[in-house]
């Protein structure tokens, strides 16, 4: 089957599962799509998929990296594209998961990245300072001068390819056969279920894996910007209280999921699917159903 599963949705949903028990039924290999699992030492508050709960399915793109090496949509476009004609050229089902949405359309659509050779974070300069930078590169410019991160993601890919990024070409063109599945919930079901996520990750060791990257002083790129690390950090800091620190993840994780649903559906045609979490294999059944007809529908 050459079509692409590709199962999106919010934190918490339940989209890994699906992905392993479709990757059983239609002969699948699973390539990651967040951006936070590409890291090797960030396993507990990315939710990263664990080799019990992997069933022996081939999972790639998947603690790839050291914290302190950068890593670009640049670079999962250029990888994935490979490991999907990898895992088709052995005739098996892609099925792509995760909660990046840049990740998953830069890897399926037509997007041109290029990849940067030098990287300046511009700690010397403030924000306002940086934004007039940017403003003399790009005059059209629609980033708001208070978001660092994209400002200084502008000014450097300037720097490396001469032109403003708002002139980097994109389009909504695929260019895989795919059906795209989310995964949705009520907004009070999901919320309990990302602060009961966030409970298991500290019964499960998160401040213990901060405190390990915190020893060692680590603040990269890749460790600050999950959800779970840097709020702890400001604990470790005596900046906040343990419950306080607790309770940031909780909100930060909820108004993250708030922010993929829109995403999501504002980027990509997407089969949205109500996850039944009293018997989730009920929202298996219906999806793979779906997958089916689907292929069905296009063989006639």
């Amino acid at each position: 089957m050459n079509k692409i599963i590709v199962i999106v949705g919010p934190t918490a949903v339940g989209k890994t599962k699906l992905s392993i028990e479709l990757a059983k039924k239609l002969n699948g290999e699973i390539i990651n799509a967040d951006s936070t699992q590409i890291y090797k030492e960030l396993n507990i508050a990315t939710a990263k998929v664990t080799k019990e709960e992997k069933e022996n399915i081939p999972h790639y793109l998947i603690d790839i990296k050291n914290v302190l090496d950068d890593y670009t949509v640049y670079d999962y476009q250029r990888d994935c594209r490979q490991k999907i004609n990898e895992i088709q050229s052995r005739n098996k089902t892609v099925i792509i998961v995760g909660g990046t949405g840049l990740y998953i359309k830069a890897a399926l659509y037509n997007y041109n990245f290029y990849e940067e050779e030098e990287f300046n974070n511009f700690d010397n300069l403030s924000n306002e300072q940086l934004y007039q930078r940017l403003l003399e590169i790009d005059p059209n410019t629609l980033i708001h001068k208070n978001n660092r991160k994209r400002v200084v993601r502008a000014i450097n890919y300037y720097l490396n390819n001469g032109r403003p990024i708002s002139q980097n070409i994109c389009s909504n063109q695929l260019l895989y056969d795919c059906v795209f599945i989310g995964l949705t919930t009520n907004r009070e079901i999901l919320y309990n279920r990302i602060n009961m996520r966030v409970d298991k990750m500290l019964q499960l060791g998160l401040l213990e894996e901060t405190k390990k990257l915190y020893n060692y002083n680590l603040r990269s790129k890749a460790i600050m910007t999950p959800i779970g690390y840097k709020e702890l950090f400001e604990y470790l800091d005596g900046n906040l209280s343990f419950n306080d620190a607790v309770e940031l993840i909780k909100q930060r994780s909820r108004r993250y999921a708030k922010r993929q649903y829109t995403w999501f559906k504002n980027q990509m045609v997407v089969n949205w699917f109500n996850v039944d979490f009293d018997n989730f294999n009920n929202t298996i059944l219906d999806v793979y159903d779906f997958i089916i007809k689907d292929l069905d529908k296009q063989s006639r």
